[in-house]
């Protein structure tokens, strides 16, 4: 790595690292700032908005990561756990718990929810790559397969919209439009480690996605079993997909626009890219998270959010030249 190379990614770190610090001082601080009473703002602070800050982190490095991944995987600058497929199938149990459980049930919807959608997105992910499998593994087949799965599962889900009340249909919308704040304590002791185990495997990964750049044949020659290392990769993204999914709903752009940003400003090395996508994942969420804290009158939908900041500087991003086919 050149020095010029080196600084740009210190002086990126520091950016993620600071925009961080702040997303996380500014939620603690917006309740502490208040005149609330201590017991209240201890309250609020450990059970609403440590809980918010983990999601936050835990959701944007589990995207952001298996974002890049799946791009050097699949060797398609567009692969990202929504387009793919991964998580239409968590979307689709979700609209299913939602809209199909039964009163008697609806008590428990908020600990069947996480578990449902973690099931679908490893239901999807198994079907995608047995249909792959099938068309001789390519690439482009896990892709096309990943479209198909989403529109069926878009397909199922327009259904359902058309038999089911105002209020259900209120609460899937919501949903599929992503939300921080549907986590406590007991869904972070569950899906926190799973994410940072698969998080932490993506990384282990970086060396071997480093010799694919160069082909699959130059992979195979330089040690690296091309085909199990895809399976692996496809099934770390899916665990950590399919629990970010389930504690936070549907999130759009992040794992796509994320790695994307991160590759024009420091190089395709994933020694590199994987972490600083994980920190900036995390970072960007948690401003995001900010950002509805700060206008306490309505809880804004994080898609909502990161489509409108994404939407541009991906357009940037193309005008740059850093997304080709």
């Amino acid at each position: 790595m050149t020095l010029i190379r080196r600084n740009v990614v210190n002086v990126v770190i520091i950016f993620v690292s600071l925009a961080l610090l702040l997303g996380v001082a500014g939620i603690i601080g917006s309740t502490w700032c208040s005149e609330a009473p201590l017991d209240l703002k201890q309250h609020i602070t450990v059970q609403l908005q440590l809980p918010l800050i983990l999601t936050a982190c835990l959701v944007g490095a589990a995207l952001s990561v298996s974002g890049a991944t799946l791009q050097v995987v699949l060797r398609n600058p567009l692969a990202d756990p929504g387009i793919i497929g991964i998580t239409s199938g968590a979307s689709l149990v979700a609209a299913l718990l939602l809209l199909l459980t039964p009163r008697w049930a609806s008590a428990y919807l908020h600990y069947l929810l996480p578990l449902g959608c973690f099931v679908g997105a490893l239901l999807s992910t198994f079907i995608i790559y047995r249909i792959a499998r099938k068309l001789l593994g390519s690439s482009t087949a896990v892709i096309l397969a990943g479209v198909a799965i989403s529109t069926l599962s878009g397909a199922v889900i327009a259904w359902l919209y058309m038999f089911s009340d105002a209020n259900a249909l209120r609460n899937l919308t919501f949903w599929l439009m992503g939300s921080l704040y549907q986590t406590n304590w007991l869904i972070l002791s569950v899906g926190g480690p799973l994410i940072a185990a698969a998080v932490a495997l993506q990384l282990h990964f970086a060396a071997d996605l480093n010799k694919l750049y160069a082909g699959e044949l130059a992979a195979k020659s330089s040690g690296v079993d091309v085909e199990k290392l895809t399976e692996r990769a496809l099934i770390v993204c899916a665990v950590a997909v399919g629990t970010a999914v389930s504690m936070a709903g549907s999130i759009a752009f992040v794992g796509l626009l994320v790695p994307h940003i991160l590759r024009l400003l420091i190089g395709h090395n994933n020694r590199y890219l994987l972490p600083l996508s994980a920190i900036s994942g995390a970072s960007l969420l948690t401003l995001v998270a900010l950002s509805s804290e700060l206008t306490r009158a309505i809880t804004l939908p994080v898609s909502m959010v990161t489509a409108t900041l994404g939407g541009p500087l991906l357009i940037w991003a193309l005008a740059k030249g850093q997304i080709k086919g």
